[in-house]
């Protein structure tokens, strides 16, 4: 049982580092890397369960070119040559219908099976349960993907050369709010000097600038940004990008976004007097 445990945590985890994301936060995988982890060694029979998953998505009513998109390669050859490869850029989903398609004879489909279907039901669960949340319920998610995208983001930026982050924060904000700086966003919702501007802000407004974080984190290492000027410069452009984006589409600028009545902190401690009450009784 010990040994078993020991396979699938290693699968899952190859799993997991084949795994792209696009600049638009999008998972997906590669097909040739797919291929590898399913321990099929001949890219004609896997391609063979790549054509019945494509079946299977086109019968289940789904658009075949939203999973499984063409991604074809150059490869090196010997002596200098080159070679296009055939290669499929694949969603959570056609990942999910390949592992039904395969060999139930292989370890790895099996595994393969089990993890993008508990993985592709989550991300369905998940995506239900927050329309169903209220709007502080809301907050507090979001609030919790800025803190984890914000740690992710401040490593990318450590690694492009920032050391002064209040700054290079700063420079992000600035763009997506207009030229206002941490400090301004503070003042302008009447906060007490050092309160987190972002346990103040509702779901929309976290929700632009979670997109703000995970952007800029992804341009920092597709650009293979390595000046701190250079990476105050990318933030303050995402920023200001999705400020555009927000006025195209005849959104609402984030500073004209109403601050909650109560900060995530203040919910917190009111939820955590209502247990202690509720234990006394």
């Amino acid at each position: 049982m010990k040994k078993e445990i020991i396979k699938i945590d290693k699968t899952t985890k190859s799993f997991e580092d084949i795994k792209h994301v696009d600049e638009f936060g999008i998972e997906y995988w590669y097909a040739r890397e797919l291929q590898t982890v399913l321990d099929y060694k001949e890219w004609r029979k896997f391609e063979n369960v790549i054509n019945r998953a494509k079946d299977a998505c086109e019968l289940s009513k789904n658009g075949v070119y939203d999973h499984f998109g063409g991604a074809a390669k150059t490869i090196k050859m010997p002596k200098g040559a080159t070679k296009i490869i055939d290669d499929y850029k694949l969603s959570r989903y056609a990942c999910y219908l390949i592992a039904q398609n395969g060999d139930p004879r292989k370890e790895s489909i099996a595994l393969a099976q089990t993890y993008f279907a508990i993985q592709t039901r989550k991300q369905e669960i998940s995506e239900m349960e927050y329309s169903k949340l209220t709007e502080d319920e809301k907050r507090f998610y979001q609030r919790n993907l800025t803190k984890k995208g914000n740690y992710s983001l401040n490593q990318a930026a450590k690694n492009a050369g920032v050391k002064n982050f209040d700054k290079f924060h700063n420079f992000g904000y600035k763009g997506l709010y207009n030229g206002e700086t941490a400090d301004d966003i503070a003042k302008r919702k009447g906060l007490r000097y050092r309160e987190d501007i972002l346990d103040n802000m509702g779901s929309e407004e976290l929700a632009a600038n979670l997109f703000r974080i995970t952007q800029t984190e992804s341009k920092l290492k597709k650009d293979n940004i390595k000046t701190e000027s250079d990476a105050n410069q990318a933030h303050y452009t995402i920023g200001k990008n999705i400020r555009e984006v927000i006025a195209k589409n005849g959104g609402t600028m984030p500073e004209n976004l109403s601050t909650p009545e109560k900060s995530l902190k203040e919910l917190e401690k009111e939820k955590k007097n209502h247990l202690v009450e509720s234990i006394k009784k």
